[in-house]
């Protein structure tokens, strides 16, 4: 069953995972574990109402990774630089310009996951110095 009418604000990254399915909640959780394993300083804050990670002291939205949780998959929002850096190891998952679906009838691809948010942060980084 989907959820209708207008989404609901939450207060922290919490309550939005604890609003969600059980099914979701694990893979939130295991989203945002992988997250602030790469990068443990990554802020974490509600942008447009879903969990965002901001990778970099003071970053901006494009220095942000969310998520979100759906009826039947998981969003995750690397950038659209990092879904065409890994194409080739997401052929089998849904993608967009900067989002992917991870259905919940598919194992997580953890190490994949880790791979895109490191490349996301060296890629910031690289800008940084380069910029």
């Amino acid at each position: 069953m989907v959820k209708q009418g207008k989404m609901p604000t939450f207060e922290t990254v919490d309550d939005y995972i604890r609003s969600q399915s059980v099914e979701a909640q694990d893979v939130l959780n295991e989203i945002r574990t992988i997250i602030k394993e790469v990068v443990p300083d990554a802020e974490e804050l509600l942008n447009y109402k879903v969990p965002s990670y901001t990778l970099v002291p003071n970053g901006k939205r494009d220095h942000q990774i969310m998520f979100a949780a759906y009826a039947k998959f998981i969003g995750f929002y690397p950038f659209p630089t990092t879904i065409e850096a890994f194409k080739s190891e997401l052929k089998s998952f849904k993608t967009g310009k900067g989002s992917i679906q991870f259905p919940f009838n598919k194992p997580l691809p953890k190490d994949l996951i880790r791979k895109m948010v490191q490349f996301r942060l060296n890629e910031i980084h690289d800008s940084n110095l380069n910029g």
